[in-house]
This record gives structure tokens, sequence and C-alpha cells, in this order.
């Protein structure tokens, strides 16, 4: 079982950063794959970013292209995701988690969200 625990969520005025990070507790995590998913309210989990396991290779949905950047410390079993020129359309919980893909089902673990709130 591999836990996650999300943080750096905040509020922001339009324009301003944030900086994510998520911790995993396996030691093999410099194996997988990891993701950054969103979810507004009403809204269905969002695809946000992913990072291969060794960090050299990243993709991101078009939404947040050239804003977002992921990246990732295996020493430290940690992923982050900078986020930069926040939009109001970006508040929601951001949640990290195990696996490589686009869908959410492409991922097994999840951490607990970290709510990120943009301001006009």
């Amino acid at each position: 079982q591999v836990q996650l625990v999300e943080s750096g969520g905040g509020l922001v005025q339009a324009g301003g950063s944030l900086r994510l990070s998520c911790t995993a507790s396996e030691r093999t995590f410099s194996r997988f794959g990891m993701g950054w998913f969103r979810q507004a309210p009403g809204k269905e989990r969002e695809y946000v970013a992913r990072i291969s396991s060794s960090g050299s290779i990243t993709y991101y949905a078009d939404s947040v292209k050239g804003r977002f950047t992921i990246s990732r410390d295996n020493a430290k079993n940690t992923v982050f995701l900078q986020m930069n020129r926040l939009k109001l359309d970006d508040t929601a919980i951001y949640y990290c988690a195990v696996g490589y893909g686009s869908r959410a089902s492409d991922y097994s673990y999840w951490g607990q969200g970290t709510q990120v709130t943009v301001s006009s």
C-alpha cells in the first residue's frame, strides 16, 4: 500500500503561483510514474500532468501547458507541481497519484488532495 500526502495548496490571486508537493511512503517510489489530477466542485476529476519514473518524460493537459511544470525528486520520494499564471478555472482539489496515463483509471494509489483556490 502506497501512501501519498499532498501539500502546498492555498489561496492565491489570479496570475500568482503555487507549488504543490506530494510525498510517497514507498521506498521504491523511483520505479513509478506519477500524475496530478484535479477536481472542481460539480465536475469530474480532470487529468493535469504526468511524469515518468525517471523524470525525463512529462506530459500536460492542454489547459495547463506552458503554465504548470511537473517534476520529481526520487531521493526525497516527492513529486512537484509548479503552477504559474494561475487562473480562476484552476480552482480545484489537486490530487497526486501513482501510475502513468491520462485517465484516472490508469492510476492505482491516490493522495487525499490539497485545495487550490484562485481569487480575482
